[in-house]
Order: C-alpha cells, then structure tokens, then sequence
C-alpha cells in the first residue's frame, strides 16, 4: 500500500507543490470527505500552528537554506507540547543548497472544531482524527519501501512540470461566455471524477473579462473590463466574486480548496481599449504610477498598433518591452496573477505565426522570480518548427505545435507528421521553466463542445466517433502531449469517460520513455488477408495534387534562404521563391515589391525604412499577410493570404541579401514549399515507448478509409530499442483487452478505419 502512496506521490511532487501532495496523501489514507481512504476513515484533519491543513493554501511553510550533501531528508521531531504529535521535515538538498519544508505543529488533538467548507461531509460521517504516530509510521515506512524498490525523491522529481500537465480548459465547451457558477461546478466534477487520475488544473480560457452583453463577441472592442492601470479584470457580470478588486482570488481559493490548481488564459501585451483610455503603467515597486527620465508612462507610449495580434486586431497589441515601461506593465500583470492565485496561464497570440520572443522571455524572467509556480503555456502553434520551438521550449513548460484541434478526423490526422517531427528532435520533457517542457497537441475535443468563436456554451456532441477519439487519446498519451479535457465534465459520458481515464494510457503520457514513431510496419486490407497478397509498405488512395504553400521559419535556419528579386522594368521588381519544390512542376511562387509610403509619424516611418508591403501579382491592392486573419485549425494548410494593404508590420517585409525575406510582425522568414491539395489520402502509422518496469508499448494507427490488418516483426523492435530481448513475450491489446499471439516474430491485428490498437508487451 505504501508503496502505491510512494508512486503517486513522488512523480508529481515538486518544490512548490510538496504541501499540497502530502496533504493528498492524508486524504488518500484516512478520507477525503467525498470518499473513505485506504485506512477506511471517512476524513482526515490536520491542525497546523495557526491554520488549518485542509487543502488549501493557508498553512504557513517555512523555508531555509543549510549547506549538505545531496540528498532528501524526511525527518521527525518533537512539536510544542502543547500539542503534542511530530512534525516532518522534507525537503531537498542539492548542490550545497538545502530547502526543507516543514508541516509544524500537527494536532493529535480534538479536530471536532475543524472546517472543511470544500466538501461538506456526508451526514453521518465520523469526523476521524489520527495520531501523528501513525503518520510517521506510514511515510518513514513508505520511504523504507521506495528506497529498496525505487529511487529516491531527486531533483528530477521536485521540477515544475515533470511530466506532461493535465486538466481542463474551458474553451472547446464554452469559447468565451463560461460563468463563475458553471466553471465552479466544472472544477467540482473535475475534483470528484478525474483528480484521481491525475488530471489537476481547471483553466479559463480567453475573454473572462469581456462582458457577456449585446454587441460582444471575440474581436469586439469597447467591453471590456480594466482596472486604473490598463489591466484586466474579471466580468462581474459573469464573475460576481471578482467585485471590489477582488479579481479571482476567490474563484482560485475555491478551486484549490477542492485540491486543484486554477489556471486562465491571457493575450500577448495589452488591450486596445487600455491604449485608447491610455490609462498610467503601474509600476509594483512603488505601487504608483511608472516614471522614468521625469516622465509618467502610459498605454499610448508602450504599445505598438503595427504588431496588433493578427486574428484579433481589435482586441491586443505588443508592447516595447524594450522600454522600461513596457516591461513595468508586463510585470504588474503576471504579480496580479500570482496574487490571484492563479497556478497555470496560457498565453496567446505569441508562438507560431504570431512569435513575440521578446515577450515570451521576459514573461519567463518574470515567472521565475515570482514567489508563486505557475505553469507556462503558449497557444496556438501554427506553423511551428522545431528551431522555433527550440528558442521557446526553456522558457516555459508547454507550447503547441500546431493550429487549434477541433472534432474532426482531418485535425486528429494532421497531428501525425508533426508529432512525429518533434520526437525525432528530442523537443519530449526537453528542458524547461523550473522544469521540463512538452510539445502540446492542443485539447481532446470530445463529449458536449461549442463552436470556434462562438457566443454560445455547448449545444452539440463532438463529431468524432469512437473509433477516432481513440486515436486521438492513444496518439496524445504516447507523443506524451499535455492532456487537457475540453468537453463540458458536467456532461460527460461513460465512453468518453473510459478513454481519457484509461490506465495504460495515463501510465504512459506520464511515464514512458523512448516515445517515437516506429517506421517498421506493413498493412493488409482485411478482405484480402485470406488472399496470400504481400503486404505493402506504403498506400495512395487518390490522385495526389499539388500547390504552394507559405510557411514561416526561424531566420537561422538555411531553408529559409530562398529568395531573389529580379526587376521586370525600372518601375517594377518582383520577389520570387528560387529553391527547388521538387518534382512538382509548377511555376515558382512571386509577388511585386512596393515601397512604403511616408506617414507623418516621423519615427514610425523610420523604423520601417527600407522594408515594403508584397503586392499580389494580379491584384496591386492586396498585400501577402505573414500571419492568418483568422486562427486555423490543425487540418488547415497556409497557402499565403493576402488582404486589403494598410500600414501592418504583420504585412510589412524586407528581404535580405542571403536570399531571407523576414517579417516585421513576428521576426521570422518566408518559406514556400509544395504541398499535397488534399487531405483524404490514407495510410498507417505507428508509435513505441518503453515504459518504467521494462514493457514496450507498441501503437497501431490506421489512417485509411477502410479496416485494415497491421503488422510488425519484432526483430524491427530492436532497431529502435537496441539491446532487447523479444524472442519470448506476452502481448495484449489494450481497447479490446485481448491477449495477442506473436506469429513467427510477427505482430499483427485488424484494425478498423480511422482507429488505432495499443499493444503492450512484456518480454524475458
């Protein structure tokens, strides 16, 4: 029993949450309120020195720093004989440097005054106090056990975001018009039904301050709500705890009362209504109002209109966190957060298409200072590449490598390719914020969702069926994607339920390693099996077509110097794609030069000199946008938009002479490549992972229209797992739960249209 305490506990512990995991592991033994604990008490209680322990916030934690050796200490002491009992101290010495946290003060006393508003007890329950003694016994015995069995709590193990974050978002159920009441209800089915499977953070997605009223949706201006300082502010429409300068602090404290973590999503820089109020730069230092060089600084000397976010114009824009006052603003919004509570932000408007890396980093330096652990995610990821998200990925814990994943077979397929590419680059767990970060695949869209931008809350059922929404979680869980739930939980099904609760899958997202596609494999029609046919290594299902596709690139990277410009009279020049898109045969990818006309803005001009709009070759008022006007789905191939020219760094460029045409919107350089015009085409994938007690996991995916028999030898497993043994293994298939025979060293099942197997292996 200690033992399977051990492995919930210690995977997931880091430095920030120890509280919060050793008051779960009280809840796991002796109850929780809702459910008996393994000792079959109804509740646990706690007393600590001056506040309660009852899975909140509020018990104090003492830090200090002492000089050892590296290693983790659990140590036992007296506590104040007033009380009586122990107190623990753990805590992790590394480097020199020790921090230990210490729970002082734990009562063995009478708990019949304590108060547990999170999760009224049932009425008969048996409010049970425990005697620190057995505490002791149990985590002293619990690390006896981890210490012979397993390894102890290292550094590795107290890191932020050590395994792939899991939870729920808001967004595919509500879009922007979720309440306080239905996301406290969200949070509660999420703490009763899936915190035990480790799915921990409940997020807010985009608009929590945009008020709910006629003439309001997600590129309005105008309603929003600001504080003095230009920064948001819960609708209190929608968010009646927020009034009085509340924000969300009350929402967090109930979130976490319920042993969750509470998370909100936020835009790049600051909102075009706080720039046209220009309201004062807080600077958090002095709590008032920011100066520097004798000069109060507002919205308006901050902000930068030509870098508003491309898919909400409206709505956000950069700031210059070249200036101090831009930075002062950045600051004061992510100190509001932590203030609040908030344990997860998801930042918008930034990565991809959109790259701000000036924000991102020094929103990093700000979180990492912070007192607070707070999750780091950017969103969306169109257009991503590996060097893109390699100058990201120690900035922050997740960050998605596509466009937004909708319920569609053609968003679950598009995720293959690039999964697969980030594997192949070693981005999985790569090093990140005070911890590890994770290439995200965006949220499961399955049970009752809304539509994209919409103003309504869920009113529909996930168009994937059941075969595709297995897929999805199987290939989510082994390319170890962050797992957040996107249907509305107060809904939720018993299937739905089942898959994004499977234990083999949940065990591998958070624990597997070696995780990469297997190249290895060859497919049978199933109504040609009987047939003797040989089996093929690849499948084309239609006629394939091709057509240009823009892409965006890091400027480093030497696929991105492809362009040439050539004049067609003294009045006229034109840039062109010269790289060779191989065999495709079609003409090369061009556009007219046009220079930019002078504003009277004297230094906006000036910082824009030398660059100029891309004219569309056969209509001289459209300008070639680096980044879409609208965000795109995973399915949705950029094939270069052009738009209405105006004075937009997102629409303003400038080619260098190594052959790279570099955006001023984002910083990043224009590539063309040929690209298949459609997505019907079929085929079969394959993944594998090693997990933590020596199994294999193998996945079969089946991309094609029609069932379709997958197969293996299990003499490809040792190209790509070196130095195993697989000449005696048992296997089984995880959806069906069938035990599976290895043929002559072949591996092998049906699997259906759309649909995927999972196989574990377990070999001498």
């Amino acid at each position: 029993m200690c033992k399977s305490l051990m492995d919930y506990m210690l995977p997931a512990m880091t430095k920030e949450n120890t509280k919060d995991m050793i008051v779960a592991l009280f809840s796991r033994v002796w109850g929780d309120g809702s459910k008996r604990g393994l000792f079959g008490g109804e509740r646990g209680c706690i007393r600590g020195n001056e506040k309660k322990l009852n899975g909140g916030d509020e018990t104090k934690i003492k830090r200090k720093k002492e000089t050892d050796d590296t290693k983790t200490t659990l140590s036992q002491s007296l506590a104040e004989p007033k009380w009586g009992g122990s107190f623990f101290t753990l805590g992790e010495e590394s480097a020199g440097t020790r921090l230990p946290l210490h729970f002082s003060n734990l009562s063995t006393s009478n708990c019949e005054d304590a108060k547990f508003p999170e999760r009224p007890a049932p009425a008969k329950a048996v409010m049970r106090c425990f005697s620190l003694s057995s505490v002791s016994f149990c985590l002293l015995l619990c690390l006896c056990f981890e210490s012979v069995s397993s390894k102890n709590v290292s550094e590795s193990d107290l890191q932020q975001a050590s395994i792939p974050p899991r939870g729920w978002n808001s967004y595919d159920s509500f879009s922007w018009t979720i309440s306080e009441e239905e996301f406290l209800q969200s949070a509660e089915i999420v703490s009763k039904r899936l915190h035990d499977h480790a799915y921990e953070y409940v997020v807010v997605d985009y608009l929590w301050y945009r008020r709910k009223v006629k003439g309001a949706y997600h590129d309005s201006l105008g309603f929003d709500v600001i504080d003095e300082w230009g920064r948001m502010l819960p609708d209190p429409g929608r968010w009646p705890s927020s009034q009085n300068g509340k924000g969300f602090t009350e929402i967090a404290n109930q979130v976490h009362s319920m042993d969750l973590k509470f998370g909100i999503h936020v835009m790049r820089g600051i909102s075009t209504q706080a720039v046209n109020a220009n309201t004062p730069i807080l600077d958090t230092t002095t709590g008032g109002a920011y100066q520097e060089s004798g000069q109060v600084w507002h919205a308006k000397d901050i902000a930068i209109p030509e870098r508003a976010c491309a898919w909400m114009p409206h709505g956000f824009m950069s700031v210059n966190t070249k200036l101090g006052a831009g930075k002062a603003f950045l600051r004061s919004l992510y100190e509001q957060y932590a203030a609040w509570g908030v344990d997860f932000v998801k930042h918008d408007c930034v990565f991809g298409d959109d790259l701000d890396l000036n924000e991102i980093s020094y929103v990093s330096e700000v979180l990492k200072e912070l007192d607070r652990s707070i999750v780091y995610s950017l969103s969306p990821g169109t257009s991503v590449t590996q060097s893109m998200a390699k100058d990201v990925s120690g900035l922050v814990n997740m960050y998605r490598i596509t466009g937004d994943d909708w319920d569609t077979w053609g968003d679950v397929k598009a995720h293959f390719d690039v999964s697969r590419d980030f594997s192949t680059a070693n981005m999985i767990g790569a090093k990140g914020l005070n911890g590890n970060s994770w290439p995200d695949l965006d949220m499961l869209p399955f049970g009752w969702l809304t539509d994209p931008g919409s103003n309504e809350g869920p009113h529909r059922y996930s168009n994937l069926n059941l075969e595709e929404k297995k897929t999805q979680m199987t290939l989510w869980s082994i390319a170890k994607s962050p797992l957040m739930y996107g249907g509305d939980v107060r809904k939720i099904d018993t299937t739905t339920y089942d898959i994004i609760t499977n234990p083999t899958l949940l065990e591998i997202n958070s624990f597997s390693s070696n995780n990469m596609e297997f190249p290895y494999i060859a497919s049978l029609k199933s109504e040609d099996q009987d047939l003797g046919r040989q089996l093929r290594r690849s499948s084309k299902e239609m006629e394939t077509k091709y057509t240009h596709s823009l892409g965006l690139t890091s400027c480093t990277e030497s696929k991105a110097s492809g362009w040439a410009s050539e004049s067609l009279n003294q009045h006229l020049e034109r840039i062109c794609w010269k790289r060779s898109l191989g065999n495709n045969h079609h003409a090369p990818f061009c556009v007219h030069k046009r220079e930019l006309h002078l504003l009277d803005e004297e230094n906006i001009y000036q910082e824009y000199q030398g660059k100029y709009h891309l004219v569309a070759t056969n209509r001289i008022k459209f300008c070639l946008d680096a980044s879409p006007k609208r965000k795109l789905t995973s399915k949705e191939f950029k094939r270069g938009t052009f738009s209405p020219c105006r004075w937009d760094s997102n629409q303003m460029w400038e080619l260098n002479s190594n052959g790279t045409l570099v955006n001023s919107y984002s910083g990043l350089c224009a590539t063309v490549e040929s690209i298949k015009d459609t997505t019907n085409s079929g085929g079969f994938r394959s993944w594998i992972a090693t997990g933590r007690k020596g199994e294999v996991y193998v996945a079969f995916f089946n991309l094609s229209e029609q069932k379709t028999v997958i197969s293996a030898q299990t003499s490809d497993l040792v190209k790509v797992l070196p130095g195993r043994d697989f000449s005696s293994c048992k296997s089984s298939e995880v959806w069906s739960g069938d035990d599976l025979l290895t043929n002559q060293g072949t591996l092998s099942t049906a699997v259906e249209m759309h649909g995927s197997a999972l196989i574990v292996l377990i070999c001498n």
